[in-house]
């Protein structure tokens, strides 16, 4: 059976570090292997004789040991230590970048673009604008790209002046302008108040010591 490579990580087997694990569990991280993602969220787990199909929903693999013996393998074991320890991704993810540093990251399977931990806001996360210098509020972190979303009056978000030093490739974030909230009750109201879109990069992420420190609702 032929399989389609979704990953383009080395071939090159290795071992894991010795956690004292005895039996299957202990050949799974001490013998070298190479563990690959393929587009059917399966992995193909080369080992130094030979090369097997894990699926790890199903708990299944095509080497003998678990398909006479109904053992859980050395192969499924390996592939789900790689899971858990974020060498290899998970399924329903996939090798992908962030979009703002290359950085590599596991995405969802399918179009989108991403950012990682350390360029994705939050939800209800206050950011400044680059341009102008204004505090904002985050509202949403989409995964379209600025190049390909467009405003009311059909225009790309990429296409505005104010953006074109940032990346049509890079996730489209949401968010108001703080100043035109209303503060009352002790209490960020943003309800009501326009959602503006902006390329991920455009927005930048501020320490929350300097940022208002009131509770915010209408988000």
């Amino acid at each position: 059976m032929t399989h389609s490579v979704h990953t383009t990580a080395s071939a090159a087997r290795r071992t894991l570090p010795d956690d004292g694990l005895t039996g299957r569990a202990g050949r799974a991280r001490r013998e070298p292997m190479a563990v690959r993602a393929l587009r059917d969220d399966t992995y193909l787990v080369d080992t130094e004789h030979d090369s097997y199909v894990v699926d790890l929903d199903a708990r299944s693999c095509e080497c003998p040991d678990h398909t006479i013996r109904h053992a859980r393998c050395k192969h499924l074991r390996r592939v789900a230590m790689e899971v858990n320890e974020g060498l290899v991704p998970p399924p329903g993810e996939r090798d992908g970048v962030c979009a703002v540093c290359g950085d590599p990251i596991f995405v969802p399977v399918g179009p989108g673009s991403y950012l990682c931990g350390a360029h994705r806001p939050a939800r209800g996360e206050f950011v400044r604008d680059r341009e102008s210098g204004s505090l904002l509020l985050v509202t949403r972190v989409t995964t379209e790209r600025a190049d390909e979303r467009e405003t009311e009056d059909g225009t790309l978000i990429a296409d505005y002046e104010s953006n074109r030093e940032y990346g049509g490739h890079e996730p489209v974030v949401e968010a108001v302008y703080v100043g035109r909230a209303e503060a009352a009750d002790g209490r960020l109201n943003v309800a009501g108040q326009r959602r503006y879109s902006f390329p991920a990069s455009r927005l930048r992420r501020v320490p929350a010591d300097v940022t208002p420190n009131l509770p915010v609702v209408g988000v």
